[in-house]
């Protein structure tokens, strides 16, 4: 593929791919499939408001995360946020969340009037644990928002008992741990609430969207008043509200993507297992490898670039963007060096900083096959043998 460092196409060589190669899930379910759930709404003329499909994708939602409630939502941005809405205790006004996380996450917490309250992460999962929360307690600790990395879970056994120990609310963000379980239970029922995202890129499809599991009913009341301009089943209005309500038609496309989850799930892992035989050959690339005891969709392949790697994780990144491999630095910077217009709190978080400099997300997804993969591994094989020269022609 690659014979001399000049085939690159950073140096006007020919790229590898003709169409870019992404880092997203981006599984398009049968067209056909979708129509046939989408009909139903069609045929009673009910596509809002607690239509025929929402409710055939909430029940089914229940039933695979094992939950009592789940409610969808148009975004997981406003899931995220009514959940905390709900759930904060009253008077006090931080969320402590990793700073190692989505880059918008810290939003969330703003637009509620709330102060993120950033902790340390573990190095092994890359995900908050209870040591590093309970750091981060005081006095106005609202609530404990659990965010689950990437691959890993964060520390749910410990970070549940901390909430129970404190009384402070938990809550987690597990839209990076969607049709995953943990000692053999599923996903979608820790904590007081669990928050997801059907964005096209996450592992259900829904165009976009999200979906909050539950065992709390009046948890679960209150966010159905909310999603709805806080009206209650007898028309009053008795609750703060917005219009955050799913419509049918993002339900329909969620129902068409459960019908491929296995095979999705297939999928991904074959192509999961050539990275990782192949990342044997290449000392400078080290894997975070799945849990293979537990249920795991595989769908994100994340590396870390260890000191072994010959160039710099930038220039990893642009002479792989030339590819038309669209790689991206995991979770950096992290969200404590944002310049935020809003009051965040942190203190020394030396290892996020660290870790935030060495990890990188490889192609995947629907649109990356096992050919593609192999190929992938050949310019990252290539790269490592051929690491000075590149570096000098930099």
């Amino acid at each position: 593929m690659k014979n001399k460092v000049k085939d690159l196409a950073i140096f006007s060589g020919k790229p590898v791919f003709n169409k870019i190669r992404s880092t997203s899930n981006l599984v398009q379910p049968s067209a056909e499939i979708f129509y046939t759930y989408a009909k139903k709404s069609f045929d009673v003329n009910h596509f809002t408001n607690n239509g025929p499909v929402l409710i055939q994708f909430e029940r089914k939602l229940s039933e695979i995360y094992q939950s009592d409630y789940c409610l969808g939502f148009c975004s997981g941005f406003w899931a995220i946020a009514l959940c905390i809405k709900c759930l904060a205790i009253e008077g006090k006004n931080e969320i402590i969340m990793p700073s190692f996380t989505y880059r918008r996450m810290a939003d969330i917490a703003a637009w509620l009037g709330m102060v993120p309250n950033f902790c340390e992460v573990s190095s092994k999962t890359l995900g908050m644990t209870a040591s590093t929360v309970e750091q981060c307690i005081n006095e106005n600790t609202a609530l404990i928002m659990g965010i689950h990395p990437i691959v890993n879970l964060c520390d749910i056994d410990g970070l549940t008992q901390l909430s129970q120990d404190k009384k402070i609310p938990l809550m987690f963000d597990s839209v990076e741990a969607a049709y995953a379980s943990h000692h053999g239970k599923m996903i979608g029922s820790f904590g007081e609430a669990e928050c997801f995202s059907m964005h096209a890129s996450k592992f259900i499809n829904g165009f976009e969207g999200g979906y909050v599991t539950t065992n709390n009913p009046d948890l679960a009341h209150k966010l159905q008043r909310m999603r709805d301009f806080g009206i209650s089943e007898s028309g009053e209005i008795v609750d703060l509200g917005m219009n955050a309500k799913l419509s049918d038609i993002h339900a329909a496309m969620a129902l068409a993507s459960f019908d491929d989850l296995e095979d999705q799930i297939i999928r991904n892992r074959n192509n999961y297992h050539i990275y990782y035989k192949s990342f044997e050959e290449i000392d400078g690339i080290d894997l975070v490898e799945y849990d293979e005891v537990e249920k795991r969709t595989f769908k994100n392949i994340l590396v870390r670039l260890n000191k072994r790697w010959p160039i710099s994780r930038e220039a990893t990144i642009k002479i792989m963007h030339a590819e038309n491999m669209l790689v991206r630095p995991y979770y950096s910077p992290p969200l404590h060096k944002k310049n935020q217009k809003y009051p965040t709190i942190y203190g020394e978080l030396k290892l996020t900083e660290e870790l935030s400099e060495q990890y990188l997300l490889l192609p995947c997804g629907d649109f990356t096959d096992q050919d593609d993969v192999y190929d992938i591994v050949s310019l990252l094989r290539f790269i490592q043998n051929n690491g000075n020269e590149i570096e000098e022609a930099l």
